[in-house]
Parts: structure tokens; sequence; C-alpha cells
């Protein structure tokens, strides 16, 4: 009798603790997105919400918790109940926040849970066309020869933009000096306008410059060409081993989410991300989609975490 009672106990609970995997989603999720409206980031995580929030049967919510180069809504995710209900949009940018802030309460990397990959995005190096300089080897050998003389735009100080450059310099040796501009608008105005002389921005931003030709294009960064510019080399191919960045947007959820929970979001990204018109959707943004298993996005993390660690202390970059 009593091993009766003890076995119903047992399945009533395991029934209990299955409960809110197999019902989940039964309401809204809320889907943060850590930097303003209208950028790429918020631009795929709109793409992402409306296509998987019919086979998950609920609303996916977006919603913009901009604030310290993405900090403020990781932060708020990683603090939320982890059941599923709240998701973050994540970017290379909090990658590089995880050693450039010196004064966190919360690891990007260990207090969520890698969910979901979506899509990843080329940088590209860009330079004025009035700059004598048309591939990658002819600007380190410019720089070389006029050392602190050239300079380089990027959107704010600690962005993935402005590390980029940073990488650039330490694995080139050249003396190049950083501008730093509010967004990436101004800097691309002022590149354009010959204020200054290289950018390493998104393709999604640069691409219509440089085919009007108002911009010269010298390298993707990153290991493979990019599909619209095939004839573009990667920065590798144009002499520096070793060299990727990847801006990078995936779906992540505070640490302690339920397994299926996680599987069921990746499976259904992933099955969105396979379509043809999802694929071409992604590609007409400058994106490449990249259906990845949760083990490989959060290895990916890991590498992208210890890279750019790298890079921060080279630079020297720290934020408070």
């Amino acid at each position: 009798m009593v091993a009766r009672i003890a076995l119903a106990f047992l399945v009533a609970l395991l029934a209990a603790t299955a409960a809110p995997a197999q019902t989940w989603p039964s309401k809204p999720v809320r889907y943060v997105v850590p930097f303003p409206p209208a950028g790429a980031t918020d631009i795929l995580a709109r793409i992402i919400a409306e296509r998987i929030s019919g086979p998950l049967g609920q609303p996916i919510v977006v919603e913009n918790r901009p604030g310290a180069a993405g900090n403020v809504g990781t932060e708020m995710v990683a603090r939320a109940p982890a059941d599923g209900y709240t998701i973050l949009q994540a970017t290379a940018a909090q990658a590089i926040s995880e050693t450039l802030y010196t004064k966190r309460t919360f690891s990007f990397e260990h207090d969520l849970a890698a969910t979901a990959m979506i899509a990843r995005m080329p940088n590209v190096m860009v330079v004025n066309p009035s700059v004598p300089a048309k591939s990658v080897a002819e600007f380190i050998a410019l720089a070389k020869s006029r050392p602190g003389k050239l300079n380089f735009a990027a959107s704010g100080s600690g962005t993935s933009l402005h590390m980029a450059g940073e990488m650039f310099k330490m694995m080139t040796g050249v003396d190049i000096v950083f501008i730093p501009y509010k967004g990436s608008g101004p800097a691309l105005a002022d590149l354009m306008g010959g204020q200054v002389d290289l950018m390493f921005d998104n393709l999604t931003a640069a691409i219509g410059h440089i085919r009007s030709g108002k911009l010269r294009a010298l390298a993707v960064t990153t290991s493979t060409r990019y599909p619209e510019l095939p004839d573009l080399p990667t920065m590798q191919e144009a002499g520096i081993p070793g060299y990727e960045v990847t801006a990078w947007f995936g779906i992540m959820l505070p640490k302690g989410a339920p397994k299926d929970v996680v599987l069921r979001i990746n499976g259904e990204v992933n099955k969105a991300l396979v379509q043809a018109d999802m694929k071409e959707r992604l590609l007409q943004q400058g994106a490449i989609a990249t259906a990845w298993t949760p083990e490989q996005f959060g290895s990916f993390i890991h590498d992208e975490v210890v890279k750019w660690a790298k890079v921060v202390k080279a630079s020297g970059a720290k934020v408070e």
C-alpha cells in the first residue's frame, strides 16, 4: 500500500514537473531586443517573431529595451523567470561587452542559455575612393608608410564595428586613429565626404554605397565570400590569416529554462531558416540564415567571448 502511494506521488510529481514544457507556450512570449528599433538587430527579430508565432500558437511580442550597448535589455532577460516567456535577441555586441564592461552584475555567457542562431552578417572594410589603396595589402602598406595619419570611423566605442578596426590594428601592426561616432549613419556620411579614411561597417548599411561607387570595398570580414558580392575577397584571402568578424544574431533564454522549451524554439527557428523564402528575405537584409543546434550556438558564443576579450585587452578599452 505504501509502495503504491509512493509510486502515485512520484508519477504526479513527474507530471507536474513536465507540465510547463508540455504546455508551453500558453500565453504570449516577450522577445526583448536590447537595441533601438529599425536597426538590423530589431529587423531580424521581427522577421523571426512573425514566422514562428504561428507554429507556436502564441504571439511573439518584440520589445525594444536599448541602453548601455545592449546591457540593459540583456540583464533584464538574464534576471527574468526561466520559464520560456522572456527571450533575448543576442548579438556580437553582448559578447564584446562581457569583458569590455568591468562592473556588471551578470554574465552574458553564463546567465543565459544559447537557444537558436538566426543569421550571420558580414562586415565590410570600406574606404573613401580618394584613399590610394585598392586592396587590403595596399592599405596596410599605406598605413605603415603614414603611421598615425590615417583613421577609421565606427558607431561608438566598444561596438563590434570599433572592435573590428582594433582587431585589424592588432593583427597587422598598423597605427591608425579611431574616430568614434554616435551612429553608423553619421560615420558613413563622413567617410563618403572624405573626413575619415576607413570603416568596418555592416554590409547591409554599406552595400548600396559600394554599388554606387561612393565607397570602395576592400574585403568582407567573414571567412567566406558574400554571395551578392562574389568578387570581393575575405580578409583572410586578402592576406590576414585568422581575421574573422561576423555580425550575428540569435536567441537566448534565461539560464535554467526547460530543455524542452529550448529545443522547441530551436526547432521552430531552424524550420523557418531552411525555407527558401526565408533565406532570400534574410539575404536581402545582408544576412545569411544559420540553422544550428543549441550546443553549436553555445560553443560559438564561448569562442566569440574569448576572441573579443583578446581584442578588448589589446585595445585598452574599458567601460565601467
